[in-house]
């Protein structure tokens, strides 16, 4: 019945759409055709003037230099000259052979200027270059005109936003008719309902005392069925999110993973290895690398055991495994597996220090280098994320493992993996910031990490901005069916959940042996040689360009100089993890900061004072508590970062709830700690004000703002996390299973049908 209202509303929108697209396109392509033909005019009256003067002479050098300047233009595909005759004389690297000396039609109207070429439509445009009132030649203009398309489907999305609102209206009138002429129909649905969801002892009261309700329809039982699956998927979920609010702990992710992802075998892949075993001239010694995700995802192995796969770097790594590249960990107390990856000195610099560090590292991250791309590292890159997936194959057990896969090191893993294993649980957490979509697009093989990521059953990245950068990435650059209310892509017969998920750490234990704060200011203050009441500020970064060093240190030089009470009184303590060194940008990136630190030593230092103390070596997890226990002030000051745990890794050490976090407002740590003191790093005078806020700060208003903040660190940490991802993909799990049944069952009722 509600077809009488349904189809005169959908008639109207079909007809409104059919006329107004159309015109809106045409009247858009008007624009843009008469601003492409004033940008060519501009350019050729630009270029008339030199090629006046290098035509006849044929410097065809000077000519080709102008066409390569003039091809700067974003928009701007070739460029060409022809004389008299009708002959291409000069042309651009990318002039097309099809178009030759094009003049402008006679007829033609508003198209006789385009032209459809093999790379999408294009503008064309010809202008005379005159000397002396003689004519030289025609300059001939090749200008894109893809961006149009690009455009006039922003134009059709709003059209089409505008059509949702009336399908509202359509939905509104059609529920109106349903209330009205089908309240049989309803009463059946709501008597199938009654018996489904009242409990069994209030049926059989409710039973004694009425008359036995009919049974429903025939028409019914498909909806019944329906229903009855709809139900049960609720009260799954509803007993999986009953404990989000209690805390985490590796014992309630150790059950999250044998109830709900039956015991599988969990296997990490990331590069850099959970603990580095290096040749000493005492032994064989063992090191913890300076890194977030170890911190966070060597937590999770701790409880879920399992294999972590990563590339063996340390000098004594192969005198410590068994025949297998095997050997177990944490040392003192092994609680899982760590297999080693063996990479060649040409795949390491191919792979790790050419395309994932000089390539996908600055473009990932808005800190003002130029990414660099190699053919030659983009094959080393394939060529270790294969040997990687192989080790992955070779350590499952089963063909359905969960593999969590960590970092933009291995973006071509996912597809692999699926590959041999199209069962398998495969979360890809991306632990580094998503760029735009036009940024991303500087990567040459784009389509090939985006195909790679999208063989992952999840993945995750920290914020909600970088998971939509990624979609509307994946929307730009590949043929897929995004669901944003979701944030689901069906890509290739496969389907991938995006989620954010904000990275943690691991609680400390409460029974831990360790000094109290107070002894810890004691202590470090000896070691630095320091008076007992001397302030101190701790920064702890690898020495990396994105983590704002310079910025940070530019900020204690403004607050010195704003507050020269300040000087012999404060210390800002900088450990700075060495972090590939090999290459050049690091390289220059070190010595600026060691000649920062010294002529800011130089202006303030006296005697044995320094404002500034470097430790540019790597320092072990109880050193940092030490330090994060002893300082008033922690500085993490990135340019641009994923989540960065330093902030909750001083939070997490400060259980005498004292000291002041002084936070970039580019972390990711920054959307959840917001009682630290948030800055814009590049804004140098806020980070000396905050600075010397949180040297001045209050004891009460510390403990106010660390208490707050250790309370959300706490209950939001890295079991959390994990258990976030592992509850969704077990979901997904049992949403493919059901699927499958109810796609199995349709085909047999099809075939009953035939």
């Amino acid at each position: 019945m509600s077809l009488r209202f349904i189809l005169p509303l959908a008639l109207v929108l079909g007809l409104f759409a059919y006329i107004v697209v159309p015109l809106l396109d045409n009247i858009t392509l008007r624009w843009y055709v008469r601003d492409l033909d004033s940008r060519a005019q501009l350019l050729a009256e630009t270029l008339r003037p030199p090629l006046s003067e290098a035509l006849p002479a044929q410097d065809a050098t000077r000519i080709g230099a102008l066409f390569q300047g003039a091809m700067r233009d974003e928009r701007l595909i070739a460029i060409g000259f022809c004389d008299h005759a009708g002959h291409l004389v000069y042309q651009s690297a990318q002039y097309p052979a099809s178009i030759g000396c094009w003049s402008t039609p006679s007829a033609g109207g508003l198209y006789k200027s385009l032209a459809q070429l093999p790379q999408g439509q294009v503008h064309l445009s010809e202008t005379p270059v005159m000397q002396d009132a003689t004519e030289l030649g025609r300059l001939v203009l090749v200008q894109d005109m893809r961006f149009v398309e690009r455009r006039n489907t922003d134009t059709r999305r709003f059209i089409f936003a505008f059509l949702a609102v009336l399908a509202v209206l359509i939905s509104l009138i059609s529920v109106c008719v349903a209330h009205l002429s089908w309240r049989g129909w309803l009463s059946a649905v709501k008597d199938m309902l009654r018996g489904e969801l009242m409990p069994r002892g209030a049926m059989a009261v409710q039973s004694a005392n009425a008359p036995a309700a009919a049974a429903p329809p025939p028409e019914m039982q498909p909806l019944i069925g329906d229903l009855r699956e709809l139900l049960q998927q609720y009260h799954l979920e509803r007993q999986g999110d009953s404990g989000w609010n209690s805390e985490w702990t590796p014992e309630k992710l150790r059950g999250l993973l044998e109830a709900d992802l039956a015991g599988d075998q969990v296997l990490v892949v990331s590069n850099r290895e959970p603990y580095i075993h290096t040749m000493t001239d005492t032994g064989i010694s063992v090191q913890r690398p300076a890194s977030g995700l170890v911190t966070a995802v060597e937590a999770v192995m701790r409880a879920c055991s399992g294999t972590w796969i990563a590339h063996g770097a340390g000098s004594a790594d192969r005198e410590t495994v068994d025949k297998f590249d095997h050997v177990p960990v944490p040392p003192d107390h092994p609680s899982y597996t760590l297999r080693r990856v063996w990479l060649t000195q040409e795949e390491e610099q191919g792979y790790y220090y050419g395309f994932a560090n000089e390539g996908m590292w600055p473009l990932c991250h808005i800190a003002h280098v130029r990414p660099v791309f190699r053919s030659s590292d983009w094959e080393q890159y394939v060529k270790v994320n294969r040997r990687f997936a192989e080790a992955v194959i070779a350590e499952a057990k089963t063909d359905n493992p969960v593999v969590l896969v960590q970092d933009y090191h291995f973006a071509l893993l996912p597809r692999m993996v699926r590959e041999a294993f199209p069962k398998a649980t495969i979360i890809t957490f991306w632990h580094i910031p998503w760029p735009n979509s036009e940024s991303f697009g500087i990567c040459p093989w784009r389509e090939e990490i985006l195909d790679g990521l999208l063989g992952s059953t999840i993945l995750g990245f920290h914020t909600p901005f970088h998971r939509k950068n990624f979609l509307e990435t994946v929307d730009r650059y590949l043929e897929t069916r995004i669901a944003p209310e979701a944030s689901t892509i069906s890509y290739g017969g496969e389907m991938t959940q995006v989620e954010d998920y904000p990275i943690s750490i691991a609680w400390p234990e409460e029974h831990r042996e360790q000094p109290d704060a107070a002894t810890c200011r004691a202590q470090i203050r000896a070691e630095l040689g320091v008076a007992p009441d001397h302030l101190l500020g701790i920064g702890v970064d690898r020495l990396d360009y994105t983590k704002g060093i310079v910025e940070r240190f530019q900020a204690v030089e403004r607050m010195l100089e704003q507050q020269p009470g300040m000087l012999g009184h404060f210390t800002f303590v900088q450990i700075a993890a060495p972090s590939r060194a090999s290459l050049d940008e690091y390289q220059s990136f070190d010595a600026r900061v060691r000649k920062m630190v010294e002529r800011i030593n130089r202006r303030f230092g006296s005697g044995s004072y320094v404002p500034i103390l470097l430790k540019a070596e790597q320092h072990g997890q109880e050193d940092l508590q030490r330090y994060f226990r002893a300082s008033e002030v922690c500085m993490v000051t990135s340019l641009h970062d994923g989540m960065n745990l330093v902030a909750k890794e001083f939070v997490a050490a400060r259980d005498d709830e004292m000291g002041v976090l002084v936070l970039s407002q580019f972390t990711g740590a920054a959307r959840e700690l917001h009682e630290a003191l948030i800055i814009n790093p590049y804004h140098i005078e806020q980070g000396a004000e905050a600075l010397y806020r949180g040297l001045s700060m209050p004891p009460v208003e510390q403990r106010e703002r660390m208490k707050s903040m250790r309370a959300r660190v706490k209950h939001f940490n890295v079991y959390r996390w994990a258990g976030r991802m592992l509850l969704d993909a077990a979901r997904l799990r049992q949403r493919d299973k059901v699927m499958s049944k109810i796609d199995a069952h349709s085909r047999r009722k099809r075939r009953k049908g035939i």
